[in-house]
């Protein structure tokens, strides 16, 4: 049986609640015209990359599937949304860090099997990787957002994915190396805006349900990792069907797994305590 809907999961890496509403203009601008809504959504504890990585996958916090660090790197045992699509005969797709691979693929991470893989047991059946190897303030190592909303792409219309992730860390690595109120992260959050616009009426075309988010937030200074609200609140843009919440509701990243899976009509898995926000 097919699945009910097909969704892309868009996770623009530290991109606080502040600047998603006031630099994004092309979503901005979908919301104003009724054809997007957005929340603000908290992340869970710490929020540390990997940690919401885990979280954003899974539905359960740190403290239950134990990645606590980005140096804590290991096979999560929880069932996450590339397992459970699978299981319900779905497709899957990921451009990510190479972290979603090891969290929810197999660890460790070879880089040359696991940079790029088309597996038919899954979980992750097509999976395109970046490692950022050699990040530094000097250097982000990060690649094109083009390209990677391009790659998003190719894996829907080549392979006909069900549920695709695309992860970006450009405004992370822009933020821990200029901060958040600086000109070079409007003009950055004005790129990746443009470049995002230029493939959702496409994705959208094809079927798909969209969410643009992040996985947490980041101070002016550009950290984050804490239980400031800087540093745990973003956007959450949704581009589908279904009836949400009010538009005022603060939304948990622990809801995020459940949702997906609700909207793909794919059965929640028992470790998923959180209820779906999108009915």
């Amino acid at each position: 049986m097919p699945l009910r809907n097909k969704l892309l999961l868009i996770i623009l890496d530290g991109q606080p609640w502040r600047n998603a509403r006031r630099l994004m203009g092309n979503l901005e601008g979908w919301v104003e015209a009724g054809e997007a809504r957005v929340w603000k959504m908290r992340s869970v504890l710490p929020s540390t990359s990997a940690s919401c990585y885990a979280s954003i996958h899974t539905g359960v916090p740190p403290q239950v599937h134990g990645v606590l660090s980005n140096e804590t790197l290991f096979r999560v045992e929880q069932p996450d949304i590339f397992s459970e699509v699978a299981k319900a005969g779905g497709k899957t797709g990921a451009v990510t860090h190479s972290f979603w691979s090891t969290f929810f693929q197999r660890a460790p991470f070879d880089m040359v099997r696991d940079i790029e893989y088309d597996d038919a047991e899954g979980p992750i059946h097509h999976g395109r990787f970046h490692t950022m190897a050699g990040y530094n303030r000097q250097n982000q190592m990060t690649p094109s957002d083009l390209d990677l909303f391009a790659t998003l792409t190719m894996l829907t219309e080549r392979h006909a994915i069900d549920y695709g992730i695309l992860h970006t860390c450009t405004l992370d690595s822009m933020g821990h190396r200029f901060g958040h109120d600086c000109s070079q992260m409007d003009h950055a959050c004005f790129t990746i805006d443009a470049q995002l616009a230029a493939f959702l009426p496409r994705w959208r075309g094809k079927g798909y349900e969209v969410i643009v988010t992040a996985d947490h937030g980041q101070t002016n200074r550009g950290h984050h990792g804490g239980a400031d609200e800087e540093m745990q609140d973003f956007a959450f843009y949704w581009f589908g069907g279904g009836e949400g919440p009010p538009a005022g509701t603060l939304l948990h990243q622990l809801q995020l797994a459940p949702t997906v899976l609700s909207r793909l009509g794919v059965d929640l898995p028992e470790s998923m305590k959180s209820k779906p926000f999108l009915v």
